[in-house]
């Protein structure tokens, strides 16, 4: 079993920054990739990034790139999320969950944990 807790979400205005977090405990955490989803009320849960296990390859959202960072941390089992530049349409649910695979993965279906979800509100 592997237990997932999100972390960081509020609400911000438009242009502000924020830092999800989300503590691993369970399985070895730095043999799995990891990944940040977002579901947007009345939506299907959307792929953000992805970091590999090592934390040396990382994958986004064409919708985030150049404002979202992905980041881990294996020492503390913890993975980041650094949003900047925030828009009123990165309003969401925001899921940490953890790959059966060390790759970056944007398949939902290759995620085998997931957390209980962080709500990140953005006002324009």
């Amino acid at each position: 079993q592997v237990q997932l807790v999100e972390s960081g979400g509020g609400l911000v205005q438009a242009g502000d920054s924020l830092r999800l977090s989300c503590a691993a405990s369970g399985r070895t955490f730095s043999t799995s990739a990891m990944g940040w989803f977002r579901q947007a009320p009345g939506k299907e849960s959307d792929f953000v990034a992805s970091i590999s296990a090592t934390g040396r390859s990382t994958r986004y959202a064409d919708s985030v790139k150049g404002r979202f960072t992905i980041s881990r941390d294996n020492a503390k089992n913890t993975v980041y999320l650094q949003m900047n530049s925030l828009k009123a349409e990165d309003t969401a649910v925001y899921y940490c969950a953890a790959d059966r695979a060390p790759y970056v993965s944007a398949t939902k279906s290759e995620y085998d944990y997931w957390g209980q979800g962080t709500q990140v509100t953005v006002s324009s």
